[in-house]
């Protein structure tokens, strides 16, 4: 099982830290608000606790579980706080309609987050393509990753299967981007396609 941090206290860092503690990992929850961190640890269980934030996570894996806008910024001011640590990026830099992406096309928000964190540090894509709302237990989604660090990657699959969930990797941070672009294809069928938002994208291996 992994020792995991989760920076953030919305729906997202809910819903992953619900799967993790049910799958018998560490929780650490972190908030600038460090009332909704307690608050959010307390309805986890599982021995969930709060850090400090700014301070070094207890976490080998530390999830941002912000809004897009706040990765990059958040990650600078933690600086060689997270020096050794896995740093997992999950937002969607969507722009204000959600059609379109908010970054350059030759980046993205995983990619940024690189440059700014220590050179000891590894970043990895992973969770942007999933709503929070269907991540609940029962439920085997895939769940897309990419980073450059074979290693990180290796622990980051098991500690997404630990959540009753299938890790696929896609390749190096490169595809980070196209994740981003395939959030704002979940976007899209949820509004234009299905209609509602109780649905999630995945891999069909049909060599069975």
């Amino acid at each position: 099982m992994s020792n995991i941090s989760i920076i953030g206290t919305g729906n997202m860092a809910r819903a992953i830290g619900t799967l993790a503690v049910a799958g018998g990992n560490t929780v650490e929850i972190i908030g600038r608000d460090h009332t909704k961190a307690a608050d959010l640890a307390g309805r986890l269980g599982g021995g969930a606790t709060t850090g400090e934030f700014g301070a070094v996570p207890s976490g080998d894996i530390v999830i941002v579980s912000l809004l897009h806008a706040a990765v990059v910024p958040v990650v600078a001011e933690y600086g060689d706080a997270l020096a050794g640590k896995i740093i997992v990026d999950i937002s969607n830099p969507f722009n204000a309609a959600a059609d379109g992406l908010a970054i350059p096309e030759d980046t993205s928000i995983a990619q940024e987050v690189a440059k700014t964190a220590p050179a000891d540090a590894t970043v990895v894509k992973a969770f942007n393509t999933i709503f929070g709302a269907v991540l609940t237990p029962g439920r085997a989604l895939d769940v897309f990753m990419a980073g450059d660090d074979e290693r990180a990657k290796k622990d980051m699959a098991e500690f997404i299967e630990s959540l009753g969930l299938r890790p696929v990797d896609v390749g190096g941070l490169h595809m980070a981007h196209w994740l981003e672009g395939a959030g704002l294809v979940v976007m899209g069928v949820a509004r234009h396609g299905v209609q509602h938002w109780d649905f999630a994208l995945g891999v069909a291996d049909l060599r069975a």
